[in-house]
């Protein structure tokens, strides 16, 4: 059995499947003999577990207990007391790495991707560039894709894995065109993570330009980190790529340093929280 298990949890690493290694690390009255045992446990209610914990009429409970700490993605310990005995379970995650797209092969992407890789992000380059999007330049990312921006990101969304929120995805392309091209294919994406390179000016001309001619809610642009990173004082290429990867891991974390980008979102709902209220003069009177 320890042999399957084992099996079962290289194969899962391999496919970049969340999973989890449940053992019972105590146990007293009924649950003694439960001592020891182990079961792999996916997040998917439909799965069933590989593995025995003899665990009886308690299992279901132990089993939604350890999808809670898969999604939390993270380590956890269950006590549990029932009128026969007690038992304490280890849930050990092996979480999904976190996914870091990058659109744009430029200066800014070459730190970028190999600070990303260091820090345990699975890395895809994309560039419509061939001499750019080449393994040359990113002998450290997992993917790089040479071909036109917005058919990638579609072509990388129906492969092996959707965007999720295991997902983060930078646009650092050469011209803002291409970068709104992204935005708008991946803007509805339930993604942990969507920044954009981009003066405060220039962020806030494009928002309202797809907002007048795409007709997109003003709200949707309030999740895109823009202007991108963390306020470091960032000057150079490799600068600039630590303030940006300072940002992912803050949101990766929940840490509380602000980004950027928040001073022009806060900008943003400010202005149509005035024209709320002035609309709404107006009917008043």
């Amino acid at each position: 059995m320890q042999e399957e298990l084992l099996n079962t949890l290289l194969k899962a690493i391999e496919k970049r499947e969340a999973v989890a290694l449940v053992t019972v690390t105590a146990g007293a009255g009924a649950y003694a003999k439960a001592v020891g045992t182990n079961a792999v446990l996916w997040p998917e209610p439909e799965r069933r577990p590989i593995g025995d914990l003899s665990l009886g009429g308690q299992l279901d409970g132990v089993l939604r207990d350890g999808r809670l700490a898969i999604a939390r993605k993270r380590h956890e310990h269950f006590h549990y007391k029932e009128e026969d005995g007690s038992f304490s379970v280890f849930v050990e995650v092996q979480a999904r790495p976190p996914h870091l797209i990058i659109a744009g092969a430029g200066h800014i992407a070459i730190p970028l991707a190999s600070i990303a890789k260091s820090c345990d992000f699975l890395v895809t380059i994309i560039d419509d560039r061939p001499q750019y999007a080449h393994v040359s330049r990113f002998p450290s990312a997992d993917h790089v894709v040479a071909g036109p921006f917005r058919p990638a990101l579609v072509e990388l969304r129906q492969g092996n894995r959707a965007f999720d929120s295991d997902t983060y995805i930078v646009l650092v392309t050469r011209g803002h065109q291409h970068d709104i091209d992204c935005l708008l294919e991946v803007l509805d994406d339930p993604i942990a993570y969507l920044g954009m390179i981009g003066s405060r000016r220039r962020i806030r001309a494009v928002f309202e330009l797809l907002e007048s001619e795409q007709n997109i809610p003003a709200s949707n642009f309030d999740r895109v980190r823009a202007p991108i990173g963390i306020d470091i004082g960032a000057i150079t290429p490799a600068e600039i790529a630590v303030c940006i990867m300072a940002e992912i891991i803050c949101v990766l974390r929940e840490g509380p340093l602000p980004g950027l980008s928040e001073q022009i979102q806060r900008e943003r709902i400010e202005r149509r929280s005035r024209a709320t209220r002035r609309l709404k003069g107006r009917k008043e009177m």
